[in-house]
C-alpha cells in the first residue's frame, strides 16, 4: 500500500505553526521575510514554535535574498547561525547556495553541512535556478543529512516544471536521485494527481495555506483541504 504523502507548510510564527499542525501538516518550514522568498527566522521564533507543536520543523538557513552564500564571511556567518539554531532546538534544516554561474557553491554547502553535524536537511529551490540540475544533484550526492530536494521542476513553478518532476521521479534510486522530491512553488491541488501517479509523495505549500495572502495567517481549513486531497490520492494510488 502507498505511504501517506508528506505535507509541509511554511510557518512564520507560532500561530501559523499551530494552525498548520491542526490542519494535518506533517512538517513545517520555518522562515521569515517572504518578500525575500524566506530567510532564517529569529531564534525566539524557532524556540517558540518548537515549544508549541510536536511535528517536525525544518529551519531555513539563508541570510539574504538570492542564492549566493556571500563569500567567506557569509559562509562563516551561516555556519555560526546553524550553531545558534541548533542551540534553540532546531534539528532539521533547509539550505542551498549557487555561484555566479548557476552551479552549486559546493564549498559553501559543505561548510554549512559540516556545522549541521549530521542533521537532516533539504536542498531548496535553488535547484530550480541551477544551470544544470543533473550536475548539481551529482555534486551533492553523498553529503551527510541530505534527504530532500524542494523543487517545482522549473524557476517558473510547477506548471512549467511538471515534466521535469515526473522525469526526475522516474530516476529515483540512481546516483544523485536517491533523495525524496518535495514539490513546491506554484503548486496547486490540481497538480496532485499527476504528481502522485509519478510516485511523488511530498508536497510543500505556502501561499496555498493562506486564503488572505501572506499578510494573513495559515488557515486550518486550507491545510485540512490539502490533507484530505493528498490522503484520497494516496488511497487511490494504492488500489
Amino acid at each position: 500500500m502507498s505511504m501517506r504523502a508528506v505535507l509541509e507548510v511554511i510557518a512564520l510564527d507560532v500561530e501559523d505553526a499551530v494552525a498548520a499542525q491542526a490542519g494535518g501538516a506533517d512538517r513545517l518550514e520555518l522562515v521569515t521575510d517572504m518578500a525575500a522568498d524566506g530567510l532564517t527566522p529569529s531564534l525566539e521564533t524557532v524556540a517558540g514554535i518548537r515549544a508549541a507543536v510536536d511535528i517536525s520543523l525544518r529551519v531555513m538557513v539563508r541570510l539574504a535574498d538570492g542564492f549566493a552564500a556571500g563569500g567567506a564571511g557569509g559562509v562563516d556567518r551561516l555556519a555560526g547561525v546553524v550553531g545558534e539554531l541548533r542551540a534553540a532546538g532546531a534539528e532539521e534544516f533547509v539550505l542551498g547556495f549557487l555561484d555566479a554561474d548557476g552551479a552549486v557553491d559546493l564549498g559553501a554547502v559543505e561548510r554549512v553541512v559540516a556545522a549541521l553535524d549530521g542533521c537532516p536537511w533539504t536542498f531548496h529551490r535553488a535547484i530550480d535556478r541551477a544551470a544544470d540540475r543533473d550536475a548539481l544533484r551529482k555534486q551533492l550526492d553523498g553529503l551527510p543529512g541530505l534527504d530532500t530536494y524542494l523543487t517545482a521542476g522549473a524557476a517558473g513553478g510547477v506548471d512549467d516544471g511538471l515534466p521535469t518532476l515526473v522525469a526526475e521521479a522516474a530516476r529515483g534510486g540512481q546516483p544523485g536521485y536517491e533523495q525524496r522530491i518535495m514539490v513546491g512553488g506554484g503548486l496547486r491541488l490540481d497538480h496532485v494527481p499527476a504528481l502522485r501517479a509519478a510516485g511523488i509523495d511530498a508536497f510543500h505549500i505556502g501561499g496555498a495555506a493562506r486564503p488572505d495572502g501572506w499578510a494573513g495567517p495559515v488557515s486550518v481549513g486550507a491545510v485540512a483541504q490539502w490533507r484530505t486531497v493528498l490522503d484520497a490520492e494516496t488511497v487511490g494510488s494504492a488500489v
